[in-house]
C-alpha cells in the first residue's frame, strides 16, 4: 500500500481511502448487509487501507453505525477515522456538540481522527461563522474527541477561496475532483490554491460515482492503447493520485471485487506518465464531445422564477450523453419532476438567459431535456 505525509499532522495514511456512502446491500436495495460491509472493511484494513471515512446521512444514518461494528475486535487502533458534522441540521450551536456526541456512540469510540463540516457551500459557510463552529471544533479537539478539522465542499471556486481564507485552522479539506471534473466546484485552481496554502486535500468521488468506470467504447479504446491491463477505474484512481497535495483518495467500495482492484492500483501505485497522461486526456476529450451544453453550474441562473432546477437539468442531460445513461438519467428527471423543478416546467420567460454568463440557449435546451427525459406525458 502507499502512504503519504499527511500534512503538518506529520501521519502517514494510506493513499486509497475506505468511503462508506456505498456499502453492500441487502436484496430490498436499500438495508446494508452488515456482514458483508464488515467484512470488506475489514479485508482493507488488513491489506494496509488506514483511513476509513463515513458521514451522519450515508445510508439513512446507518453507515456510523456499521463502521463502529467494523472497527470493533482491535480495528480502530489500524485506522484514521473521518466523519462529519451534519451542518444543515444545525438550528442552534449547541446541537453541533450534541450531534458530535452522538457520532462517537454510533461509531463505537471516544474520539475521530478527521473531522469535517460536511459539504459546504455558500449558505452553509454563513451558519459556520454565525454558529461559531470553528471555536467548537477547537473546544473538542481540547476535550480529545477529535484530533483534526477539515471540510468537505460542493459549491463553485469562489466560495472555495472564502472558506480556505476564514482560518488557519484547517487542517485538510475535500473536494470532488476526477479528470472530468478538472473545472468543476473547487476544480483544478482549487486544488492549486489548497496546496499553495499547505492545505492537504483528500479527493471524493475519483471515478465519479462510478462513471468513469464505465466508459464508452471509444473512451475505453483510448485508454486500452496505452495499457489494455487496466482497469477503466484503475485510470481513474492514478490520475487523481498523480497529483502531489492529494494525500487519500476516496473509493466506495461495494464489493470485494472493487477493492481487490483498488488494491492492486495502490499496491504498486506509479503516477502516471507521460504518455498515459496523454490517453487519459484522451479520453476525457472524447467523453466531453458528448456533452449537450456547456453548463458550469455556476448557479447564476437561479432561482428559476417557475422552480426548474436548471443546473441539475443540464448536469442530468449531459451525463446521460456522456456515460450512454439514458434510463438513469430519465430517473432522475423523474425524481426532479416529483419536487416540481423539471424541465417541463420552464414558461420561456428568458431570466435565466440574460443572467447566463456562457451565453446559453437555456429555454431551447430545456426544451431539449423535456423531450428526451420526460416519460410522462405533458
Amino acid at each position: 500500500m502507499k502512504y503519504r505525509e499527511f500534512g503538518k499532522t506529520g501521519l502517514k495514511v494510506s493513499a486509497l481511502g475506505f468511503g462508506t456512502m456505498r456499502l453492500p446491500l441487502l436484496e430490498d436495495g436499500v438495508t446494508v448487509d452488515e456482514k458483508e460491509a464488515v467484512r470488506i472493511i475489514r479485508h482493507a484494513i488488513d491489506s494496509g487501507v488506514n483511513y476509513v471515512d463515513t458521514a451522519y446521512p450515508y445510508h439513512q444514518g446507518t453507515s456510523e453505525i456499521v463502521v463502529g461494528k467494523a472497527l470493533g475486535d482491535g480495528y480502530r487502533d489500524k485506522v484514521f477515522l473521518a466523519d462529519k458534522s451534519p451542518i444543515w441540521k444545525l438550528e442552534k450551536e449547541s446541537e453541533f456538540d450534541s450531534i458530535l456526541e452522538e457520532q462517537l456512540q454510533k461509531l463505537q469510540t471516544d474520539h475521530i481522527d478527521f473531522y469535517l463540516l460536511h459539504a459546504l457551500n455558500k449558505e452553509r459557510f454563513e451558519k459556520i461563522k454565525n454558529f461559531h463552529l470553528i471555536d467548537h471544533m477547537l473546544e473538542a479537539r481540547k476535550a480529545g474527541k477529535i484530533r483534526y478539522l477539515g471540510f468537505s465542499f460542493h459549491d463553485d471556486l469562489e466560495v472555495f477561496k472564502q472558506i480556505v481564507d476564514y482560518t488557519d485552522q484547517w487542517d485538510f479539506c475535500q473536494i470532488q475532483y476526477n479528470y472530468i471534473d478538472t473545472q468543476v466546484q473547487a476544480g483544478d485552481k482549487g486544488y492549486e490554491l489548497a496546496a499553495k496554502m499547505g492545505v492537504p486535500m483528500v479527493i471524493m468521488e475519483p471515478v465519479k460515482g462510478g462513471r468513469l468506470a464505465n466508459l464508452p467504447e471509444e473512451a475505453k479504446e483510448a485508454l486500452n492503447e496505452a495499457d489494455p491491463d487496466r482497469s477503466a477505474a484503475s485510470w481513474a484512481l492514478r490520475w487523481v493520485g498523480s497529483h502531489e497535495n492529494v494525500k487519500v483518495i476516496l473509493s466506495g467500495m461495494s464489493s470485494m471485487e472493487q477493492l481487490e482492484d483498488n488494491l492492486e492500483t495502490f499496491g504498486k501505485f506509479q503516477p502516471l506518465t507521460e504518455a498515459e497522461e496523454e490517453a487519459v486526456e484522451k479520453a476525457a476529450d472524447l467523453i466531453r464531445s458528448r456533452v449537450k451544453n456547456g453548463c458550469t453550474s455556476c448557479r447564476y441562473c437561479m432561482p428559476c422564477p417557475f422552480g426548474v432546477n436548471i443546473p441539475e437539468m443540464f448536469s442530468i442531460w449531459n451525463n446521460c450523453a456522456m456515460f450512454d445513461e439514458e434510463e438513469k438519467a430519465k430517473k432522475a428527471y423523474a425524481e426532479q419532476k416529483v419536487q416540481d423543478a423539471s424541465a417541463d416546467l420552464c414558461k420561456k420567460c428568458g431570466a435565466c438567459e440574460k443572467a447566463c454568463p456562457q451565453g446559453l440557449s437555456i429555454r431551447a435546451d430545456l426544451e431539449k431535456v423535456a423531450k428526451e427525459l420526460n416519460t410522462e406525458e405533458a
